[in-house]
């Protein structure tokens, strides 16, 4: 069999975020577990040799670099439309949220959010309207659809009237590095990061929906009613610098110096750093205010760290609800600082939410997920139109 896979999310470097950290996981099964199964990797620019994760593994350049909406549209539904034409294979899957209207070829795609109706104001102008124009679209036409939790299924069926119990749910899932850590390793971390403090942390792109504003608000309020016992905390804020950043910067800059001074951006670390600093948080906060899975909260339970995560979207069911998680309004810093406050003063309550969390985590797998997808896969072959 000949599978087709768009793959544009395999950016050259390792750096994969999101979409491109789920085509790389799910794709490195299915190679694995499919060796009889040829996979065409469809790049859009020149490609990174550590992600051909087998030998049945067949790569294809198609320009154009897929960076703008426009040349978006041109390269799927030109350049992979056209290749699709020409090598007919058994099916087509996209598992980054995007696919190809002008084919016959059966498809599955795997929907992430649809935070572009959720969050329009947090898009550029140009990709909101081509999510708004084709993702409808998409979701109507392809023959399977994979959801990453069970919240994005339900809210693919409410915006788009459909059916929900044909979509598929496959998660994401932490990596195997991300583990609980031994108590010099924690000293080793906070020596380097944290000059020895004990901190919050938060992993992710500084991005709007992120809601890093309210969040650094929020430690704010922590650092001013926590009186001495909260002094040494600090706060590491680990990703790179997306876009509309400006905010961000100036909610930092609007607080008190002392508490400007336990604030560190770090930007991007490796992955063994960021397995270190899970491991060694007091407690991991990612309070966004839209998700459809929420990966760094199932990142922080395998390395035994306790969570404080929002009450909206995908998140509570990623936890693990109330047993696996502090929830709170993420639209309030008053909120989100009390929930600091608590798990700050509240060693029981880390220890409990510790171990709710590695309990949670064993629901997540890879290789599951991989599972989920390859039915879908199987059975948008069995059910699409005989093709002449």
């Amino acid at each position: 069999m000949h599978l087709a896979v768009t793959t544009r999310f395999l950016l050259p470097g390792g750096h994969l975020e999101g979409l491109g950290r789920y085509t790389a996981e799910i794709l490195r099964e299915l190679v694995q577990q499919h060796p009889d199964c040829t996979f065409h990797f469809l790049f859009d620019r020149a490609y990174d040799a550590r992600y051909l994760f087998g030998p049945n593994v067949v790569p294809h350049v198609l320009y154009p670099p897929a960076r703008h909406p426009f040349l978006m549209l041109a390269w799927y539904e030109g350049a992979v439309a056209w290749w699709l034409r020409q090598h007919q294979p058994a099916a087509l899957l996209s598992p980054e949220g995007f696919t190809v209207l002008g084919t016959t070829v059966p498809r599955v795609m795997v929907v992430h959010d649809l935070v572009y109706r959720h969050r329009p104001q947090d898009m550029h102008r140009l990709i909101r309207q081509y999510y708004r124009y084709f993702t409808p679209r998409f979701a109507r036409a392809v023959e399977q659809l994979v959801a990453v939790s069970e919240a994005t299924r339900q809210d693919i069926g409410a915006q788009f009237g459909l059916a929900t119990e044909p979509i598929k749910v496959a998660y994401n899932a932490p990596a195997a590095h991300f583990q609980p850590q031994p108590a010099a390793a924690q000293v080793a971390v906070r020596a380097q990061f944290s000059q020895g403090q004990p901190y919050f942390l938060f992993v992710g792109a500084l991005q709007p929906r992120k809601n890093l504003s309210h969040l650094l608000q929020a430690f704010g309020l922590f650092k001013a009613e926590g009186g001495e016992a909260a002094a040494a905390v600090q706060l590491l804020i680990v990703g790179r610098q997306a876009w509309q950043a400006g905010p961000i910067f100036e909610a930092y800059k609007a607080l008190p110096p002392a508490v400007q001074a336990a604030v560190r951006f770090t930007g991007r670390v490796s992955e063994s750093d960021l397995a270190g600093l899970y491991a060694a948080a007091l407690v991991t906060v990612y309070v966004p205010f839209f998700e459809g899975f929420g990966l760094p909260v199932v990142e922080a339970q395998a390395s035994g760290c306790p969570v404080l995560t929002s009450n909206l979207s995908s998140l509570p069911e990623v936890a693990g609800g109330v047993a696996g998680a502090l929830l709170c309004d993420p639209y309030q810093p008053t909120a989100i600082a009390a929930g600091l406050t608590q798990l700050h003063q509240d060693a029981a309550l880390r220890a409990r939410l510790q171990a709710a969390g590695l309990a949670n985590v064993a629901r997540y797998s890879w290789a599951r997920s991989a599972a989920v997808v390859w039915e879908a896969v199987q059975q948008a072959i069995q059910t699409a139109p005989v093709r002449a």
